[in-house]
Formats: C-alpha cells, sequence, structure tokens
C-alpha cells in the first residue's frame, strides 16, 4: 500500500527547529495508541518493511508500520467489512497454504 504524499519524513540535521512536524493518528484497533495523534519523528526500514517513528512523550519513540495509521489508506476489504472481519482474503489464502506445507511434512512423532 503506498504512503500518501506527506509520509512523515526525519531531518539528516541536528537541528530540526525550522522543520514542521507531521501528527499521524495510530488506527490499528488493538494497538495501545489507538486513537492518538502522534507526531512523526521519522521512518525506518527493518526486516519486516517501514515503520514510522512516533514520539509519545518526550522520551519514548514507538515503531509501528505505517498501516496502522492514517498514513495509509484503509484496506478495502475491511472497508467493505464494515470493520467485522478479522482477516482479510489475502490472510487466510496465506493462513491455508502454511497449514498444507505443515501438514505435508513427515510426522515427528515416536511411536
Amino acid at each position: 500500500m503506498p504512503l500518501a504524499p506527506a509520509a512523515c519524513i526525519s531531518t539528516q540535521n541536528a537541528d530540526s527547529s525550522g522543520v514542521t512536524q507531521q501528527f499521524v493518528r495510530v488506527t490499528h484497533p488493538f494497538h495501545p495508541l489507538f486513537g492518538r495523534r502522534l507526531p512523526c519523528v521519522g521512518k525506518r526500514y527493518n526486516r519486516y518493511g517501514e515503520r514510522l517513528l512516533l514520539q509519545v512523550d518526550g522520551a519514548t519513540v514507538w515503531s509501528v508500520p505505517p498501516q496502522w495509521t492514517d498514513l495509509v489508506d484503509p484496506d478495502p476489504e475491511v472497508v467493505m467489512g464494515h470493520g467485522r472481519a478479522l482477516l482479510r482474503t489475502v490472510d487466510l489464502i496465506e493462513l491455508a497454504s502454511l497449514v498444507k506445507r505443515l501438514s505435508d511434512l513427515p510426522s515427528r512423532r515416536k511411536t
């Protein structure tokens, strides 16, 4: 999912007093920061993808995926299901594939 054009950007300079701060809202319903509007102080990448760095107070920074914020449009399947769908179709297909792969493995039980 592409980020909105105004995705938060961290500055390379130590003095960022002239930079306007962007705020994002945490939209994931089970996240402890759900509904809070927080300043985005940067973004990082790890093996799971892009993460936004949200400053909660003067010393605490949380790392969250952009999909859990209002920077990314909501998933159409979740919108069409009015929030009732716990899993998206793509998630169910991936789960079925994993179950099949695991069930095809030889049993390790000792008899």
